[in-house]
């Protein structure tokens, strides 16, 4: 379950959309966090996707094709930004196609704004200054890491189901995935759980959980 409120989700996703356009000059700059991207690639994945967000939305389906991007990535990118925080801004009880058991807008929110969140800092990465993730934001984050797209991967066999829980903590809050009592504990803050799920940085310990998330 969410960690925090809708609402919340909505407004860090309009300003890690904001932060991390805000980052996307050079184009032509190495992306570390993602092997063989430049600043454009980040842009025209990004970009994309806010195209295919806006369709689950307001079309209800997850087929859209994104047209490649053009050579004024920027203002293509500009253009399907505000299609979709248009899309996003509309009552989390819509229906929406999605790809987890809510089908709502709701969904798409939080979603988005830890999508938005991990490119933002692989923008400010890129220029060699990754900057700090909110600890409430980031605990969500780890939750729906956890929580949603571990089981996902089961799911679809990406991963093997694991033969024993894993405990992630930030000291304060512990979550878990697997059967029986916790064999493993990754403790940490919840910024260096949140990158190192997405395989942003090393967890804690030198644990690899990034096959939890795509």
């Amino acid at each position: 379950m969410p960690y925090l409120p809708t609402d919340v989700h909505l407004a860090h996703a309009r300003h890690e959309l904001a932060a991390m356009r805000a980052l996307l000059t050079p184009l032509d700059l190495p992306v570390p966090a993602c092997p063989g991207w430049t600043l454009r690639d980040l842009a025209e994945h990004v970009g994309g996707y806010n195209l295919w967000v806006a369709a689950a939305i307001n079309e209800g389906h997850g087929d859209l094709e994104p047209p490649p991007a053009p050579e004024d990535v920027l203002a293509w990118f500009d253009a399907n930004a505000a299609q979709e925080l248009a899309a996003l801004a509309l009552d989390p009880s819509t229906p929406a196609w999605t790809f987890g058991d809510d089908r709502t807008v709701a969904f798409w929110r939080r979603r988005r704004c830890f999508e938005f969140l991990i490119h933002r800092w692989d923008a400010e990465d890129a220029h060699g200054a990754p900057g700090p993730i909110d600890a409430e934001l980031a605990w969500d984050g780890v939750l729906e890491a956890v929580e949603f797209f571990a089981p996902r991967q089961v799911r679809l066999g990406r991963i093997e189901a694991p033969a024993y829980a894993v405990e992630v903590s930030d000291g304060a809050r512990s979550v878990a995935f697997g059967p029986g009592e916790p064999a493993v504990r990754v403790e940490g803050t919840a910024e260096e759980l949140l990158l190192g799920l997405w395989g942003r940085r090393p967890l804690p310990g030198g644990v690899d959980l990034s096959h939890w998330t795509p």
